[in-house]
């Protein structure tokens, strides 16, 4: 692991008693914050850490329960490691986090509601919060709240108003192409109505005749892919390095969106 005069750099939280069981984060190994082993007795603070995985696997230990913790001079043993959670968005890679309890520190107050009974519980946290923090404490702030859902949401906005945006313009691309599609398959069919009508005297079938009008399109749908596919290749990879963890892609994606523009294209022409 590392030497004692070895310093890293880690992310902490000053939390509650009950901020593991409210987030319904998992322990992997120790045991939470408990009220049983109190970590503030009166004016004193009995220090107590819990890290994440990565904390771990930062301080090159197997177990890291009962080891001694110091963070920016304040030492306890480290009593539980929590499974890696994102705590971040997810264009960042879950870093090493330690998390203890320390009185009058935290500026925010995490709440499970119920969710048939918001307003109403809004109400009594209101109520609550006047009469502890204005009351008691004389402190005259403001109620303020938000929703963790509606948090993340924010996050990944943008995200999804350029998913959005760009479905919208491939659908439009799409669109615009099967009616310019269609007029060139109106035009060569036109073109070629002397030879359709002597290949079906002589016995040639409709299935044959759209395929004979159709392999002109489908060389050029295949081409389009061949030049389409690298240039969505290096797009999509581009976009995807904003984010820590993210998929392969794998050629069966461009294969598969090749094979549904031949088959559009095919519906076109025949149409």
């Amino acid at each position: 692991g590392k030497t004692s005069d070895e310093s890293v750099r880690i992310r902490w939280y000053t939390v509650w008693y009950d901020y593991i069981e409210t987030l319904n984060l998992e322990i992997v190994e120790g045991r939470s914050f408990s009220r049983k082993f109190p970590a503030v007795i009166g004016d004193e603070v009995n220090f107590q850490f819990i890290i994440n995985e990565e904390a771990v696997k930062l301080m090159g230990v197997e177990s890291a329960v009962g080891l001694n913790f110091e963070l920016f001079g304040k030492k306890g043993p480290i009593i539980g490691v929590v499974k890696n959670f994102h705590y971040r968005p997810l264009q960042t890679k879950i870093e090493p986090f330690a998390m203890f309890i320390l009185p009058f520190y935290n500026r925010e107050i995490l709440i499970k509601l119920r969710p048939e009974n918001i307003d109403d519980s809004l109400a009594y946290i209101k109520k609550v919060w006047e009469k502890t923090v204005w009351a008691l404490f004389g402190l005259n702030y403001p109620f303020e709240f938000s929703f963790v859902d509606q948090n993340y949401d924010k996050l990944y906005k943008t995200q999804e108003r350029i998913g959005a945006l760009l479905s919208c313009f491939a659908l439009l691309t799409v669109f615009i192409s099967c009616l310019g599609l269609l007029g060139l398959a109106s035009f060569a069919t036109e073109r070629r109505t002397k030879e359709i009508g002597i290949r079906k005297v002589l016995g040639a079938s409709v299935p044959g005749i759209v395929f004979m009008l159709s392999k002109e399109f489908v060389k050029w749908v295949l081409i389009a892919n061949v030049i389409a596919w690298p240039i969505a290749y290096y797009a999509m990879n581009k976009w995807l390095q904003n984010f820590a963890y993210r998929i392969d892609m794998s050629i069966w994606l461009f294969v598969l969106a090749g094979l549904l523009a031949l088959v559009i294209a095919l519906l076109t022409v025949s149409f």
